[in-house]
């Protein structure tokens, strides 16, 4: 009588600076069993084909990974009706408003991030090296960014942020703070909904309780808005900017070519993204029917985990993937955003935070580089981030 081999423990590695060898390992078995956080069992979809596969097709469904009694991920941190996030928002009528909040274009929003990454630069240079780039120039650059789209004070910014180490917490149990947490944020973004000094998408959310079109919406849902807004925005642009100039700073030729010719940043951006290892955790998805994913039948009900990190070197769509090169004609196909219904609406923003902060920082510090060797960073998993806890740097 023959065994089933153990499951494969997931997530593999908490170190953003290297792709786990277990990648590798899976390029001939793209559909492989694993075992999350949570004790559940799952599909881990690896290829990029694969993963594009699931990420488009609507039977695999986001909503429903956070239904009772389906196989978990991870605890949830978060309230379930709001893993499916921008799907309420397009269902309450709510998001033309929250994508013009989040255009680049609109309201001098370019010019505003540049100056702020300047801004940011300038209190590095005042405090002098080594300094902690990550507490000192990408966190408040993210949070600042979001409490300006929001309207809401920049001085409220560590209030907010202080809910987020539990609000994107990989954990196998329910965690109690993570409600208190949620229930404190919601009375502040409902109170801002009442102050004539808000501006921003949280003024054009208070704006719209006058309309008889929005009757529908109570303040609690407009507030969960404002929320989920600054915690997934801040985290994700936070990490993927962190773990961007890290690599910069991992690969100086490249560093130094962005610095010689600034006008090839913004198309570096995207192979920065491709090679951003802060996801670590696999997209979720539930499997609303039987269906074949390659060579694996995949049943209703059953858990998939999308690995963004293998699909992005998949060297049958991008060759030579862990070489960094910042003229990669398909750097721009990568998953980083998610794809299909649940491609992340916020993508020009993103890319223009990393842009506008790396340009900063070649302009004002050429001489950027690790104060410590990489080996002596610790490293740190949460939602949406393997990245450093801090990230010490000198020039």
């Amino acid at each position: 009588m023959t065994t089933a081999p153990p499951l494969i423990d997931f997530p593999f590695s908490p170190r953003g600076d290297r792709l786990p060898p277990e990648i590798e390992r899976l390029r001939a078995t793209p559909v492989t069993r694993v075992r999350t956080i949570a004790g559940d069992e799952a599909w881990l979809v690896s290829s990029y084909e694969l993963c594009k596969q699931v990420l488009e097709d609507p039977r695999f469904s986001l909503k429903d990974t956070s239904a009772p009694g389906v196989p978990r991920q991870y605890a949830l941190t978060i309230p379930p009706e709001v893993v499916n996030n921008m799907g309420n928002i397009t269902g309450a009528g709510l998001r033309k408003a929250v994508l013009k909040a989040i255009n680049p274009k609109a309201g001098g929003l370019t010019e505003w991030m540049a100056d702020h990454a300047a801004h940011l630069v300038d209190g590095l240079l005042d405090y002098g090296p080594p300094v902690d780039l990550r507490g000192r120039f990408a966190n408040p650059y993210a949070e600042h960014l979001h409490c300006h789209l929001l309207g809401v004070p920049r001085d409220d910014a560590p209030l907010l942020a202080s809910s987020l180490d539990i609000a994107f917490m990989n954990s196998a149990c329910p965690i109690t703070g993570a409600r208190l947490n949620w229930d404190r944020d919601i009375a502040y973004m409902a109170g801002r909904l009442n102050d004539p000094a808000t501006d921003g998408l949280m003024a054009e959310l208070a704006a719209l309780r006058g309309d008889p079109d929005y009757a529908h919406l109570t303040d609690e849902m407009l507030a969960t808005v404002g929320v989920t807004m600054f915690g997934a925005g801040v985290i994700s642009t936070m990490g993927a900017l962190t773990m961007a100039v890290f690599t910069l700073l991992q690969n100086p030729e490249v560093w130094r070519q962005l610095c010689a010719e600034p006008g090839r940043i913004p198309s570096a951006v995207d192979e920065l993204l491709r090679v951003n290892l802060s996801i670590a955790d696999g997209l979720p998805r539930l499997a609303m029917d039987d269906m074949q994913l390659g060579d694996t039948e995949i049943k209703k009900g059953e858990l998939v985990l999308v690995l963004v990190e293998a699909a992005n070197t998949d060297e049958s769509v991008f060759p030579d993937p862990h070489t960094i090169d910042i003229d990669r004609p398909n750097a721009a196909a990568h998953l980083s955003f998610g794809y299909g219904g649940h491609y992340c609406p916020a993508v020009p923003l993103g890319k223009k935070h990393i842009e506008t902060a790396i340009q900063a920082l070649t302009t004002r510090l050429p001489g950027l580089h690790l104060a410590v060797p990489v080996d002596q960073l610790v490293w740190r998993t949460r939602f949406m981030k393997r990245i450093p806890e801090r990230l010490p740097v000198a020039w």
